[in-house]
Formats: C-alpha cells, structure tokens, sequence
C-alpha cells in the first residue's frame, strides 16, 4: 500500500510538473528581446489595440511601450517586462494570427447570413467564453469544446471565412460587445432546446437571441 501510494504521488507530480511547464512555456521577453515570440506578442497587442507599428522580431521601446500600457490598463505591475502573469492575462484578452483565423471560421460559419453587429455578437460570445473561468481557457479549447458550437460539429466551420468575418472578429478581440455579456445564442425560430428557455436573456440581435 505504501508503494502504491508513493508511485501514485510521483504520478501526480509529473503530471502536475508537465502541466506547469506547459502553462510556462512562453518566454519572459524585455527590452532587448528577439524572435519569433516578439512576432506574437506584437500581435496580441496589436489586435487590443496597444501596438501599431510593423510587425517583427527585436523588443523595443515600442513594443515596451505597449507593453506598460497594456499591464496598467489591466491592473498588472507595469514594469513592461513580459513574465507569466503578463503572459497569461493576454492570452484571455488577444489572440494570435492562428486564432484570429479560427474566431473568424466561427463567425463565417455561425452568422455569414446576419449582418455585421450580428457576426461580431457571434465573436463577442467566444470571447466573453474565453475571459471565463467557466469555460477552457484557450480560444481553440472554446471552439473546439463537445457541442459548444453546431458549425463544428457539422463541419461548416472549416469553411473559408471572408474578409467581414475577419473584421467582426478583430472588433470582438478588441472588446466591441453587442450581446450584453452573454455566454450563449440560438435561433428560437429553428432551435426545440428546451434548455434555453432557461437562461437569461440579453439582447435580440438579427436572428439570434443572446443569454448569460
């Protein structure tokens, strides 16, 4: 019992160990700081709104810059030196260029037939999951949770979305709301649920009625 027990801790603490190596993966960058993870921190604060110059690869005063403002905005020790917590509270408000590009599936798949305000309150809703400890904690792990989304299951989200939904995705990433916080949408003229009936209703938007 001893040494089941024993070999069951040390499990536990790989497992544990593996998980945190992978929630640290990410560099601590500064002023001085070059490669590929500068291209993807420039990136997350430019779809915020904190970074507006060229996308590349060196850390400089500009991107330390965006870097202060954007840890004073969200409560974080501005120090414009990008450690973990940095790290982690960007990655619930940003996406990188491979997200965008899956937010954007999402929206195409979801809403190309409402208008615009309705295909950024469809982006709105995976982003307010996002910023969710209710939900998994990365933008793919959104998308892709069981039955979260019906154009996933059905396969229409790997349809090629157009330059509208990539538009309402960039305004949903940079915080525009239309839903009223809501966490959820159906179509009641086509959806039986019963279920949403249930939640609370914030706002009627094109087809789509948005819930908490």
């Amino acid at each position: 019992m001893y040494r089941f027990l024993v070999l069951f801790a040390s499990l536990v603490l790989v497992i544990t160990t593996a998980s945190n190596d992978k929630i640290d993966a990410s560099p601590v960058l500064k002023i001085g700081s070059e490669g590929q993870a500068i291209t993807e921190l420039q990136f997350r604060l430019h779809t915020v709104g904190y970074y507006n110059l060229p996308i590349d690869k060196n850390f400089g005063k500009a991107t330390y810059n965006a870097v202060q403002r954007f840890q004073k905005y969200n409560g974080l020790h501005s120090d414009g030196i990008v450690g973990p917590r940095t790290w982690a509270k960007l990655k619930k408000l940003s996406v990188n260029k491979k997200e965008l590009s899956m937010l954007a599936r999402v929206i195409y798949a979801e809403a190309r037939g409402e208008d615009y305000k309705g295909q950024v309150a469809v982006g709105a809703v995976v982003m307010n999951r996002l910023q969710s400890p209710k939900f998994p904690n990365t933008l793919k792990g959104v998308i892709m949770e069981p039955n979260a989304f019906s154009a996933v299951k059905d396969g229409q989200y790997w349809l090629i979305p157009n330059q509208t939904a990539f538009k309402a995705a960039k305004a949903a990433v940079k915080g525009v709301d239309p839903t009223g916080n809501a966490f959820f949408y159906f179509n009641p003229d086509v959806s039986k649920s019963v279920w949403f009936k249930t939640r609370t209703a914030t706002k009627k938007i094109g087809n789509h009625l948005f819930t908490k």
